[in-house]
């Protein structure tokens, strides 16, 4: 096992004050919005195996079969098929969909058989990977996901008294739902974007006016303070809102538009960077390829709880339908028994409450203050005690 040196990332939406809090270090004056715990390019750990540090990246390239396992590379190739991170956010995120695994092949040949460069502004697909995620909550955690019903999101327009909003209202009630969503969605982002500036600037009025008195405004009109004139603002109306309490969980498939708000979290994903932006955002929006990807259909966020794990570890895990990822996380308490951590899969533990010490087969230590986290190869067994709150990220067995 091997201790993590990990980056923090300052995008500008990031909390100066959360990840220090949880880290025990003083604040920089920066937004730090995500610590990355993996083997992703953008900013891999690092481990010390004795002769300086290297990235983790590095390390299973040299020896991808004994680093994950032999099924592990079979079924994702040989490359740590998920990334941990530590999610801090002071304001809101762009409003977002992934694509699903067909979908992110098809635009990765697409745009490499037209060369569009990987890093240029408009490239919508980095790879050839989905990008499935979940987030749990360590603090009350806002964030929007999926649609409303069509009639739910045309009431919420309806009641903020904004004439120019009208037309959006009744598409809503006259349409199948799946094909009204649709329809209003694509009228928002193809708007004459004056026109919509002003729409928005006045939904946002009318929502900061209400918002005393209707909860269910004040997210909106927050949002556009943030990104005034905005289309996202609009199109963020169509989604519900939802606030997880900690320990709490959303998991995010394919095609489902989301946007985290505000909150300290844990976020699992698949080791993906395709992202197709719908608002609240000033980067690039491709409107045919986003609907293209967009799944129209109404469905409850589905928040997720944690279940005890069958094998009777003490875990509690918190289901996905994907191989890729699996979180859990594990209580520890003083004087309880060593736990036991199934072997067989690469591992990533993060401490996010007090202390756990990690013991290797052969009695090798090592321990994790909050905000602190190690690597386990596939094969290793490791046994967890201590007093707090220990995250396990690996594969679906």
């Amino acid at each position: 096992m091997d201790r993590l040196d990990t980056t923090i990332r300052t995008y500008a939406w990031g909390s100066p004050t959360a990840l220090p809090q949880l880290l025990g270090t003083a604040p920089t004056g920066d937004p730090q919005a995500e610590l990355w715990m993996g083997a992703h390019p953008g900013a891999p750990s690092r481990v010390d195996r004795g002769a300086g540090p290297v990235s983790l990246a590095d390390a299973i390239a040299a020896d991808p079969v004994g680093e994950l396992g032999g099924p592990t590379v079979e079924a994702f190739g040989p490359r740590l098929p998920f990334l941990l991170k530590l999610l801090a956010a002071e304001t809101p995120l762009s409003l977002q969909v992934h694509p699903d695994l067909d979908q992110a092949r098809e635009g990765f040949a697409d745009e490499e058989a037209r060369g569009v460069p990987l890093d240029a502004p408009h490239r919508n697909y980095k790879d050839a990977n989905h990008k499935p995620e979940m987030i749990c909550a360590l603090t009350p955690f806002d964030g929007l996901c999926g649609f409303r019903p069509a009639a739910e999101a045309a009431e919420l327009l309806e009641g903020l008294g904004v004439p120019r909003l009208k037309p959006y209202a009744d598409l809503l009630r006259a349409r199948p739902e799946g094909e009204a969503l649709r329809a209003v969605l694509t009228a928002v982002l193809t708007a004459e974007p004056d026109a919509m500036a002003a729409t928005v600037n006045a939904a946002a009025e009318a929502a900061v006016r209400l918002a005393p008195e209707r909860p269910a405004y004040a997210p909106y009109a927050a949002l556009a303070t943030h990104y005034p004139g905005d289309p996202g603002v609009l199109a963020a109306m169509l989604l519900h809102h939802i606030r997880l309490a900690p320990g709490e969980a959303l998991y995010l498939g394919a095609g489902v538009p989301h946007a985290y708000i505000n909150g300290l979290g844990v976020e699992i994903m698949a080791n993906s960077d395709n992202v197709l932006r719908c608002g609240l955002t000033p980067k690039h929006i491709d409107v045919p390829e986003l609907l293209r990807i967009v799944r129209f259909e109404a469905a409850p966020p589905g928040v997720l709880r944690p279940a005890p794990a069958p094998e009777g570890s003490g875990e509690e895990v918190y289901p996905a339908p994907i191989g890729e990822f699996r979180l859990s996380r594990l209580p520890l308490a003083a004087g309880d028994p060593a736990r036991a951590l199934p072997a067989g899969t690469p591992q990533i533990l993060l401490c996010t409450e007090g202390r756990a010490t990690l013991t290797g087969p052969e009695g090798a230590q090592l321990t994790l203050e909050r905000g602190r986290s190690a690597y386990v190869p596939a094969g290793e067994a490791v046994r967890a005690t201590g007093e707090g709150t220990l995250f396990r990220a690996t594969t679906a067995p």
